[in-house]
């Protein structure tokens, strides 16, 4: 390998640990900030708004599961989850006509609408990312599938240790594989059922105003 191919491979590796380090943040962390934030304050906007987003955002934890259970196809799965849940933070009209009502002095959703532009950035990053190592989509051994593989190994720790608490057992790669397929193949009928049945009739409409209500 010559010295600009060492110095390309350095630079996609740093890339894509920052890109994961951060969303850290903002997949994770800032969520749940503000889901806490909003449920205190009784905001249902933002309350459904997150719902909405944490019901799509298991595909992105499906995906490092995938990763740790060495699925080809597992950097497809992650670029999806990352449209998906783009989509779903500005979907829906509702929700994006109510938070433009709210001044900048409104700290929570004022904080909200920073978390959907960096989530979105985020996203846009893992998709450049992935069509720059297009053949880690097709063959999860391709040596440019290393740096996707190092951020599920912490996952596939904290898995671990929890399985092997209630079961006794390790969460191996097999398990990890059979786990990954069983919860996508449970996500995408819940998605085609959204689609096929709910949305028609909803349309983008999210309904906030009764989130919660029994």
């Amino acid at each position: 390998m010559c010295l600009k191919e060492k110095v390309l491979s350095l630079f996609n590796e740093i890339t894509i640990w920052i890109t994961f380090r951060i969303s850290a943040i903002f997949v994770v962390g800032l969520p749940i900030v503000l889901l806490i934030w909003a449920t205190k304050e009784k905001n249902k906007v933002i309350q459904k708004l997150l719902s909405n987003y944490w019901k799509i955002s298991i595909l992105f934890f499906i995906s490092l599961i995938l990763f740790a259970g060495k699925v080809n196809f597992s950097l497809l799965v992650l670029n999806i989850s990352m449209i998906l849940t783009t989509i779903c933070i500005w979907f829906w009209s509702d929700i994006n006509t109510e938070l433009n009502e709210y001044k900048i002095s409104h700290y929570l959703t004022f904080t909200t609408k920073i978390w959907r532009w960096a989530l979105t950035f985020i996203a846009i990053a893992f998709i450049a990312q992935g069509i720059n190592n297009l053949s880690c989509i097709t063959s999860i051994n391709s040596g440019e599938c290393i740096p996707w593989i190092e951020p599920s190994k912490n996952l596939y720790s904290i898995i671990n240790k929890s399985f092997r608490f209630l079961f006794g057992g390790n969460f191996s790669e097999p398990v990890a594989k059979f786990l990954g397929l069983f919860s996508l193949l449970i996500y995408s009928l819940g998605l085609l059922q959204w689609i096929i049945i709910k949305l028609p009739r909803t349309g983008r409409n999210s309904d906030f105003s009764n989130y919660g209500d029994n």
